[in-house]
Parts: structure tokens; sequence; C-alpha cells
């Protein structure tokens, strides 16, 4: 069952432009959400296009820029707030939200990590630390619903892991939200899918699948948002940008997220909302 209610509409004048014409004074940022014949928990959103250029859309995860005609899939059951930005001439930008019911999970794309949240000390117990730093140097801690990597710089890293049961040829999905305020130099943050089990200090290699890495890009500045959308790290296995993985076997795998640098953010790089779901 679906649930629709418009929550508020805004816009505001960009100062592009100053008033001499090229700046919109109004955007309308409307749009209406539409279920997807045929495919589960999926759901098409459509934005007026009347003097609209561009849309950036959140659905709870983060804003990110997307098409005017966005095609979204929520797996999970619950409540959520879809906010769409309006980009018009000039820049003026134009918000609308609106709440959508999702009434039911989708079995066959449930998250099948257990405590991705970090929100209670049961979750947190979920995941397993690798000690990699050979003085501790680097750890992790977690708050606010979500986990924290910091490193003194000089190369300390550390990972956190846990095992998942997958099954053969089936294609999964692995993503999370990842923060940090500043910038790094000289500094990754690796997950991996692998199905060698991880060993105090060693570092883990099996099946790259996605991360930030400065050297290819991403983690330099400031970031926000899904991996799969700020990170720059290529899938070992398709050589491309990628949070699509597969395996040959059934059996158990595990999920590590390995991280550490040279030049370390000061704030450490946060994670939380770690999904690994079927596709």
């Amino acid at each position: 069952m679906l649930a629709l209610a418009l929550g508020t509409l805004t816009s505001c004048e960009d100062e592009v432009g100053n008033g001499n014409g090229l700046t919109a004074t109004n955007v309308d940022a409307s749009f209406t959400v539409t279920p997807v014949t045929g495919a589960v928990n999926t759901y098409l959103l459509t934005a007026q296009p009347k003097g609209v250029i561009s849309s950036k859309w959140n659905t709870g995860d983060g804003e990110y820029a997307g098409k005017m005609n966005e095609t979204i899939v929520l797996p999970d059951a619950g409540t959520y707030t879809i906010t769409h930005t309006a980009i018009g001439a000039g820049g003026a930008t134009g918000k609308a939200t609106q709440q959508l019911v999702v009434a039911k999970t989708d079995p066959l794309k449930g998250n099948l990590v257990q405590g991705g949240s970090f929100e209670t000390a049961a979750d947190q117990a979920k995941w397993t630390v690798l000690n990699l730093s050979a003085n501790g140097s680097a750890f992790w801690s977690y708050a606010n619903k979500s986990a924290t990597i910091h490193s003194p710089g000089g190369w300390a890293q550390e990972g956190i892991y846990q095992a998942i049961d997958v099954i053969k040829d089936k294609e999964y999905t692995i993503d999370m939200l990842v923060s940090c305020p500043s910038g790094s130099d000289e500094t990754w943050f690796e997950v991996y899918a692998g199905t060698s089990a991880p060993a105090s200090g060693v570092e883990y290699k099996d099946n790259k699948v996605m991360g930030l890495s400065t050297w290819d890009g991403c983690a330099k500045a400031a970031f926000s948002g899904k991996l799969s959308t700020v990170g720059c790290v290529k899938n070992d296995r398709t050589a491309t940008v990628s949070n699509v993985v597969k395996f040959a076997q059934s059996g158990k795998v595990y999920l590590l997220i390995r991280s550490g640098g040279n030049t370390f953010t000061k704030d450490g790089i946060t994670v939380t909302k770690i999904e690994f779901r079927g596709k």
C-alpha cells in the first residue's frame, strides 16, 4: 500500500543574474511518485518540467544529482521523506517534499548486513575489528548510529568485518553512507567482499569492490553521501566503479572495510547504513 502527502514547497532566487532576467524568480519543484508496474518497491519520481533545468533528489541517504524522471528502489518497509531540489535559470532553486510509505520489505532484496547502523552495543558486536596497526594507533569508534575510523597517519590502518552467506551466481549490491567534513591526502577507504578469512596483522586484499582513494581523485575534500556515488575506487572484478558483486560458489564471504593513510583527516571517516543486498 502506498501513501503520499505533499510536504513543503519553497523556492529562492540565486544571486547570479541580480535581477537582470537571467535568473528565475520562481522554481516549481513539485513532483509525482508512481509505483513502477511489475517491479517490487520501485517508484518513478517525475518532476514537473516547466522552468526546471536539472534535478537533485534525497530519499533519506543524502542529496544526489539525478534525472527529472528518476527511478528509485526502496527495498525496506518504512516511511521515507522524498525531497526534490529543482534547479532553474541562473542557479535559482526550489524544493518540494513528499512522504512515501513502503508497506512491505522486498524479501529478495533484504539487507544481509547485521548491525549496519551501529546503533546499539549489540549492533556493534556484529562486527569484528581487524587489527592492522602494530601499535593500535589506528582505531574505530562508535557513536551517533555510526562507526568512524581514526588514524594518526604514517600509514596506520584498521579494519572491521562480518561474515555473510551468499548464493552462487546471484548478483548482490553493496553500499553505505560515508562522510567526512575535511579532506585527506594519501588515504584510502576500501570495501572488500572476499572468500578468504581475515587474519590479524595481515592486510586484506581479497576482492576489492568499491571505496575512496585520494590517488584516484576522491576524499581529497569534504564529502557526504552513498559510497556508490561519492566513491572512485574500481571494482576488482569489473575494472569499473561498480558496487555489484557475484560469487562462483555458495557459502560464506567476508564483508570488510579497511581504511588508513599517510596524511589522514583529523576528523576521521564515518560510515553508517551499510547494506549488502540481492540485486
